[in-house]
């Protein structure tokens, strides 16, 4: 065989590997969007026993203690920017999840997703490369405010406290993607995870006698933390390690279809027109870009 014909062969196994890449990454994208909305909704039913900000709290210190338990990275050999970017990524997800359960303390929460989308919307619309990339962007974009339109059954904390999370998204992004890139397995996700449980202890010291005495509500937040913080997280942390920060903003214009979902299945929270409309084109824009995504990959490598 000519060099030429192995060198053709190189590029087809390249560009199948990248959209392969594409295609996983999207998968685990959705399946961390289902654990982590799903977790969601079980767990509102905690928030009148101890409230969001403790409930956030035991959901981090929980899961970091079972992350820690089976991962026990190597700390000793960490340098100096894979302690940073679990830093980043401990603080960003921390701060985006008490805002979001505070949120969703009053708001429907699939109506809290769609605003926190517009974190890692930005996200994409400030990476789009292309005419193309940046129309899945708007009609994301457009998904959102449909989703979230007023009249919704809102209020002025509940946005806001949303808008708040949707920073912390934002950050999350891009500190995941650098925690994927430089820890291997989930070490970083252990340490950073265990980094976000420390910034929140305070908030759940003083429901710590109820919590123990209470197994069903432990047991609770146990569920979640499983669900959330190990599954969950470790979906997306897959997903970022094959995914463009850019990209990965526009696959989470998939959570709020997720959280309207869950949140008719499991809370009996009701669908608007409004809400399938904007539904419809998250979905869409969402599957639009990773099919974007593998094509710009695949041609980078050619």
């Amino acid at each position: 065989m000519t060099s030429d014909g192995r060198a053709g062969e190189g590029a087809l196994s390249d560009e199948a590997s990248h959209k392969s890449r594409a295609v996983s990454g999207a998968g685990f994208m959705v399946i961390g969007a289902g654990l982590i909305q799903w977790s969601a909704a079980i767990v509102t039913r905690v928030f009148g026993q101890v409230g969001p900000s403790a409930t956030s709290a035991w959901r981090f210190l929980l899961g970091a203690i079972v992350l820690m338990a089976f991962t026990r990275p190597r700390l000793r050999s960490w340098t100096r920017h894979q302690w940073v970017g679990a830093l980043a990524l401990g603080a960003s997800v921390a701060f985006m999840n008490q805002c979001f359960y505070q949120s969703i303390a009053r708001i429907p929460l699939g109506a809290a997703v769609a605003i926190e989308y517009l974190g890692p919307f930005l996200v994409s619309a400030l990476g789009k490369r292309s005419a193309r990339h940046f129309a899945f962007v708007a009609l994301a974009g457009l998904g959102v405010l449909a989703i979230a339109r007023p009249g919704g059954g809102l209020n002025v904390a509940g946005i806001l406290f949303a808008g708040g999370s949707g920073l912390g998204w934002a950050a999350y992004v891009f500190a995941a993607h650098r925690v994927g890139g430089q820890a291997e397995g989930f070490g970083g996700l252990a340490v950073s995870m265990s980094i976000a449980a420390i910034f929140t202890l305070p908030m759940s010291m003083g429901s710590s006698a109820f919590v123990l005495a209470h197994p069903y509500v432990l047991g609770r937040l146990l569920l979640v933390a499983v669900m959330s913080i190990v599954l969950g997280f470790g979906c997306e942390l897959q997903a970022l390690r094959r995914l463009r920060p850019s990209t990965a903003g526009v696959l989470f214009a998939l959570d709020p279809a997720v959280a309207f979902g869950i949140g008719l299945l499991i809370l009996s929270q009701s669908i608007h027109p409004w809400d399938i409309v904007g539904m419809v084109c998250v979905v869409v824009a969402g599957a639009g870009v990773t099919v974007d995504a593998a094509s710009s990959e695949s041609m980078v490598v050619q």
